[in-house]
């Protein structure tokens, strides 16, 4: 029996489940399958992205699952973005065309600017998603991310989205997105795990009825960087023994107890995985609660480094990460 995942209800009243998959880089064969065995293991939210290129296999999973009638097409929230070349409001549309057609579902629940900054636009081609110049920089454009907003607001009057929401946006750049929206974002979707654990961003986007989605969850273990940090403890919490202990309490992986520090924290993990035990573990995450001190040994690990710095778009004047939150 697969576990029931608790859903969380967004500023405009639609639920969305606090946990989903993440597929960035699960593309070709690996990103259906990957999707299949989630949808099989209970899993209702499913996180993609234009950039990941694998729309395509998200949308072809899903209609395989409705078509084999395990689930119906609103059983499931699908969460795409628009990428940073089409943040001119006459492409954010036909970026969210193209989007809807890749998936073939019908609409989209939540659509995310990816990120607040803006790129050279390169045409619909796919193959320059990274407009770079000559010393490895960005090539931005000047699209403030305020009209970008204003044309994803269509898409909602339009029906084509249910919600839309921002990524890897800092503070400053939400109170101004507030100050000039008519319709709030549901979620700001950005890297939380015990390295990073945005409670100050948390609470912030709290106290405006903005959920914090937290991608790289598990802080890209698969990354190669120093497993041991300063003073001999283990760089990652999944390496470090008093979080192996705490999951051997609860009869749980290590893993599995960063994912419910992050949904105590009251984020939205959406961990990527295309291993059939892991998507299991991931998901299984809502039959026990850490206590005040086991909470207090995960907040330790927060350092506020980044597995996603995004440095070759550091000088664009949009850049979110020259803030702490």
């Amino acid at each position: 029996m697969a576990p029931k995942v608790p859903s969380v209800r967004l500023n405009n009243g639609l639920e969305m489940p606090v946990l989903g998959l993440g597929t960035y880089l699960a593309t070709e064969e690996e990103g259906i399958a990957a999707v299949k065995m989630a949808i099989d293991e209970g899993y209702r939210h499913i996180d993609t992205a234009y950039f990941y290129q694998n729309e395509n296999q998200v949308g072809q999973a899903v209609r395989a699952k409705i078509a084999e009638g395990l689930i119906k097409r609103e059983d499931v929230f699908i969460v795409t973005k628009v990428w940073n070349t089409y943040h001119a409001p006459e492409h954010v549309a036909e970026a969210c065309q193209r989007s809807l057609d890749n998936l073939g579902l019908g609409y989209i629940d939540l659509f995310l600017i990816h990120w607040p900054m803006g790129w050279k636009f390169c045409g619909w081609t796919g193959d320059d998603l990274l407009p770079m110049n000559a010393n490895g920089k960005s090539i931005d454009s000047d699209v403030d991310y305020l009209d970008t907003w204003k044309a994803m607001e269509r898409l909602v009057k339009e029906g084509k989205v249910k919600s839309i929401g921002v990524s890897n946006f800092n503070s400053e750049q939400l109170t101004r997105l507030l100050a000039n929206c008519e319709i709030k974002p549901v979620t700001n979707q950005v890297e939380c795990n015990p390295g990073i654990n945005q409670r100050k961003l948390i609470e912030f986007c709290r106290q405006r009825d903005i959920v914090i989605t937290s991608y790289s969850p598990l802080g890209r273990p698969n990354m190669a960087d120093p497993v041991v940090g300063t003073a001999g403890i283990p760089k990652h919490a999944l390496d470090d023994p008093r979080v192996i202990a705490i999951g051997q309490k609860y009869g749980k992986s290590a893993g599995q107890v960063v994912l419910r520090y992050l949904v105590e924290l009251g984020t939205l993990p959406i961990p990527k995985s295309s291993k059939l035990e892991r998507i299991r573990q991931n998901i299984d995450i809502f039959d026990f609660s850490l206590t005040e001190e086991e909470i207090k040994v995960m907040d330790g690990f927060n350092t506020g480094g980044r597995t996603v710095p995004f440095h070759f778009s550091s000088e664009h004047k949009y850049f979110p990460f020259k803030l702490e939150y």
